[in-house]
């Protein structure tokens, strides 16, 4: 009897050996399947892309938006004292668009404010449009990356339970449990890629209009000067 007992008490100190199963992003990419890796690989490219135009955008619109604090006041001792070569040159040499668009308005000085006007705006239009070069392309990645990503979920929930079909029903839990969950990895995945688009969109979106607002005060300061009696 006592040796039944001891027999009991070593059965209950044993505990059931539960083996780990740890996941790999390889590993869930390759087990889904062609499709799932012709989604991955295009919501990896799709990744790069974004990354680079976010970078280069944000460098440019950086270098935009550095301008000398004394730029205008040079601007306004030239003007004032009938020197515009000097004024253009100054803006000739100052890369930026407000320099820009103060050599436009100086090159249009003796003609009607209005038109003087009409030719800085102009000018600005296009220099919002360079700054704003490829950005859309963010917007439409933020968009359509989530969408790829649950493309490819829906086709491996297709391929689940179309195997759960072709087996007659006496498909194994296992096997579709992980078919499913490697299908849900585009839809990670997806998401992932337009967070980041997104993210990026919306910042360059806001450094752009710090930028456009610097040219708006700086167009403003430029037209006042013209309007100040010599």
């Amino acid at each position: 009897m006592l040796l039944f007992q001891d027999l009991v008490n070593e059965a209950q100190l044993v505990e059931p050996i539960i083996e780990e199963k740890t996941l790999s992003i390889i590993d869930l990419i390759v087990d889904g399947g062609m499709g799932s890796i012709i989604i991955i690989s295009v919501l990896f490219v799709m990744l790069f892309v974004a990354l680079y135009i976010y970078f280069e955008r944000l460098f440019a619109i950086k270098a935009a938006s550095k301008i000398d604090a004394n730029f205008m006041n040079q601007i306004r001792d030239h003007v004032t004292n009938g020197k515009l070569e000097a004024a253009k040159l100054l803006c000739a040499q100052t890369d930026s668009p407000v320099a820009r668009l103060t050599e436009k308005g100086i090159s249009r000085i003796g003609k009607p404010l209005d038109d003087i006007n009409t030719a800085i705006e102009n000018a600005g239009t296009l220099e919002v449009y360079k700054l704003e070069k490829n950005v859309s392309i963010l917007a439409t990645v933020a968009g359509a990356a989530p969408m790829i990503g649950f493309l490819g979920t829906v086709i491996g929930m297709i391929l689940a339970f179309h195997q759960m079909a072709s087996s007659g029903g006496q498909a194994e839990m296992g096997s579709l449990a992980s078919g499913i969950y490697t299908a849900m990895t585009t839809t990670v995945a997806g998401l992932i890629v337009g967070i980041i688009a997104y993210i990026g969109y919306n910042h360059l979106v806001n450094r752009t209009d710090k930028v456009v607002h610097k040219m708006e005060a700086n167009a403003v300061d430029f037209l006042d000067l013209l309007n100040e009696p010599l």
